[in-house]
């Protein structure tokens, strides 16, 4: 086989069908054999684009997503999603060429010439792999995929340099390693299961890691009559209509002091990351139990008493057999309801800008819907806690990287990955121009994806941190362009409203529609807006 054709035989041996990208010059020998090898591939209009379409294929279907892309700048412009993966623990995998074996150590100018494109990729991501013959291609993707799949998942840049990329060579593809989930030793299950029936009042934290463990937590905390507190990665791991979920927004006061008068904390696949808890940790001293599939960040942001290194599944398993069978306690239900009612009230204080585009959205949005958020103001103060989410995955977010730009494509990949399931863009004016061409992919698709561009003039969060800190306001105010005659001129259909109450019918319309519709919702504060000076 040729390099190229070794490599995709490779990935197709691992699962995979999908891949999102963009060719170039450096990669065609990778693209010559995606067809004839059955791997469908999305057309990107910028790598990060692709990168993030990835990542929103990896979260909503729990597979790792992949992303092929050409050496140079198009790995570069990649890399901010390579981040974006590594900091939410989700398994994407970065393919590109990489220069010659043999290239010049000083550089002679070639295309795409990068001194260390692999350096570059190994800070953001678990690992940069290169392959330096065609033989070893496959082992190569077979190492890349036991990184992303052991433990956390990360993701991994994997890179063939462009002459091996076009040589030949015998192949040897090995099946792809079986990675088991762990499990917790006997022992730790015994202590916190003994520690868990002996707390009046339990509480449960859980994160992304227990992302795939929705029904175990589920049982346990109707075990444990405990209520649920998710993080932002970990929304909708218990229905949030369940009796016991007090739902997301892990920073909200409430959850601080429902912590602080608590005997035992149970936290479940999160790293208690300031990302997350955003007005410092927890008062979790002498209550903690953790459940982390990673031995590092088990004892990071709060050191726990008692410690359970496995997967969230089998954790939580292992603790319902070690339990005593209890059904659920109505004064627990009684209990998580006050909780509830009290951090919805924090939730809406905090969110009350956004609440009519919620309720609207929500009204709109069947049970299996996916929203893919950016960073914006609209979801972290508005959906994060507000927005009824009843599956897990199904709320996708750039939490710890932060990115601006995520939620588009971000869109597109869970589309893809769930073509069966409604799936909503949700964004902000400033963020959606960071990937905005990604229109013309959708389009290109034919999905029915609403994109609802929630659109208050500029950078509204930094706008209002320059006030907060009497600095001159100013490079954060801009005029958005009409977002839907731009939606239209990408191939996508285009409306614009001013009212939040109409969001509702425009996004039902959207989600039946033969291809996607950019909706552009003003949702001006002329006051914020008035206050930015003349350094503008």
């Amino acid at each position: 086989m040729t390099g190229g054709q070794a490599l995709v035989a490779a990935l197709v041996a691992h699962g995979v069908d999908t891949v999102f990208g963009i060719p170039g010059t450096h990669n065609l020998e990778i693209y010559r054999h995606l067809a004839e090898q059955g791997v469908r591939h999305i057309s990107h209009r910028h790598e990060q684009g692709a990168g993030y379409a990835a990542d929103g294929y990896a979260r909503s279907t729990g597979r790792p997503g992949v992303a092929v892309v050409t050496s140079g700048p198009a790995v570069l412009n990649a890399a901010a999603a390579v981040g974006q993966a590594y900091s939410d623990s989700v398994p994407v995998l970065l393919v590109s060429p990489g220069l010659p074996l043999r290239h010049p150590g000083l550089g002679n100018g070639l295309l795409h010439e990068t001194r260390d494109q692999g350096a570059a990729l190994a800070a953001v991501a678990a690992a940069s792999i290169r392959a330096a013959s065609v033989a070893e291609i496959p082992i190569a993707a077979a190492q890349a995929f036991a990184t992303m799949t052991a433990g956390r998942p990360r993701p991994v840049h994997l890179e063939v340099p462009l002459d091996v990329l076009s040589e030949t060579g015998a192949v040897d593809i090995p099946r792809p390693v079986q990675v088991p989930r762990p499990a917790p030793l006997a022992e730790q299950v015994t202590a916190a299961a003994h520690r868990l029936a002996a707390a009046h009042r339990p509480v449960i934290l859980a994160g992304g890691g227990a992302r795939r463990a929705g029904e175990e937590v589920r049982l346990l905390a109707e075990r444990l009559g405990a209520p649920v507190v998710t993080t932002t990665n970990g929304k909708g791991v218990l229905a949030e209509d369940h009796p016991l979920a007090l739902g997301a927004g892990i920073h909200l006061p409430s959850v601080r002091d429902l912590v602080a008068e608590s005997d035992a904390v149970l936290a479940v696949g999160t790293e208690l990351a300031p990302s997350d808890l955003w007005n410092g940790p927890l008062p979790l001293n002498g209550r903690l139990i953790r459940v982390d599939v990673d031995p590092v960040g088990a004892v990071t942001n709060a050191v726990p008493d008692i410690v359970l290194i496995a997967d969230a599944a089998p954790a939580v398993r292992a603790l319902l057999a070690a339990l005593p069978a209890t059904s659920t306690d109505p004064a627990a239900v009684e209990t998580a309801r006050r909780w509830r009612q009290r951090k919805l009230k924090e939730a809406r204080t905090e969110g009350a800008e956004w609440l009519p585009v919620i309720e609207a959205l929500a009204a709109a949005l069947p049970r299996d819907a996916v929203v893919s958020a950016d960073s914006a103001m609209v979801c972290y103060y508005g959906a994060l806690a507000n927005l009824p989410t009843y599956r897990p995955s199904s709320f996708l977010y750039p939490t710890g990287y932060g990115t601006l730009g995520y939620g588009l494509p971000a869109a597109v990949g869970a589309k893809v990955g769930h073509p069966d399931r409604p799936v909503v863009a949700l964004l902000g004016d400033g963020g959606v121009m960071f990937t905005v061409a990604e229109l013309a992919t959708a389009a290109a698709l034919g999905l029915p994806l609403p994109v609802v561009v929630v659109d208050n003039s500029g950078y509204g969060e930094i706008r209002n941190e320059m006030v907060d800190r009497g600095d001159p306001v100013h490079a954060v105010t801009f005029t958005a362009p009409d977002f839907a005659a731009l939606g239209r001129a990408l191939g996508c259909h285009g409306v614009t409203l001013d009212d939040p109450g109409t969001l509702t019918a425009a996004v039902r319309e959207a989600l039946a529609a033969d291809r996607p519709t950019v909706i552009h919702l003003k949702h001006h504060d002329p006051a914020a807006i008035a206050s930015e000076g003349p350094l503008a």
